[in-house]
């Protein structure tokens, strides 16, 4: 077959169809797989035009229908398979539903009320420090303070927090600010 066509390649796809199929499958692992694949090869093939002498139209076709099998691995490969779509599915939703974020307001107003209570400079550097997580020695320099005194600001706004949260919320919701460094021992 000097003269190949698209058509010709569609037709000696036909006539050795059994053979392709055992081929393929033998490579594959799978008869329906390479049924599936010899089909796809068919369709490729449905072209119009000219086309480049085919010396091998059996091999053509063979190494056609191969490429087609390995791209579609490729494709595949990209997907999830049923086992990590099921361990997917088992993974909890760390997001907050919407009781969650209603209780979450709920606190932070009354960590803002609780905050409200506090003398000035001594809310200033419970917020610079907790919220801010400004370093105890640069709020000493602000404040124009030392280290010293910034801890004990701390230590007692956190005292005073605590306190004022369990006398305000139902024993069951607490919130447990970050211990200070030198608050290790205390309580």
């Amino acid at each position: 077959m000097s003269e190949t066509t698209w058509a010709a390649l569609r037709h000696r796809l036909l006539d050795g169809y059994d053979e392709f199929v055992r081929r393929l499958a033998r490579r594959l692992g799978s008869a329906d797989l390479a049924r599936e694949i010899i089909h796809e090869t068919y369709l490729r093939f449905q072209r119009v035009g000219d086309m480049e002498p085919v010396h091998n139209p059996d091999g053509y076709i063979f190494r056609t229908a191969v490429n087609i099998a390995k791209n579609r691995n490729l494709i595949e490969r990209r997907y999830l398979n049923a086992s990590e779509t099921q361990m997917l599915i088992g993974i909890p939703d760390d997001a907050p539903d919407p009781a969650r974020t209603a209780t979450a307001r709920l606190e932070m107003d009354l960590l803002r009320r609780a905050l409200a209570q506090l003398p000035p400079r001594r809310r200033e550097i419970f917020e610079a420090s907790w919220a801010d997580e400004v370093p105890h020695t640069e709020l000493a320099i602000r404040y124009g303070v030392h280290v010293r005194t910034i801890q004990r600001e701390l230590e007692q706004a956190t005292k005073f927090v605590r306190r004022w949260w369990k006398e305000n919320t139902a024993s069951e919701r607490r919130i447990s600010p970050p211990r200070l460094s030198s608050d290790h021992g205390q309580e």
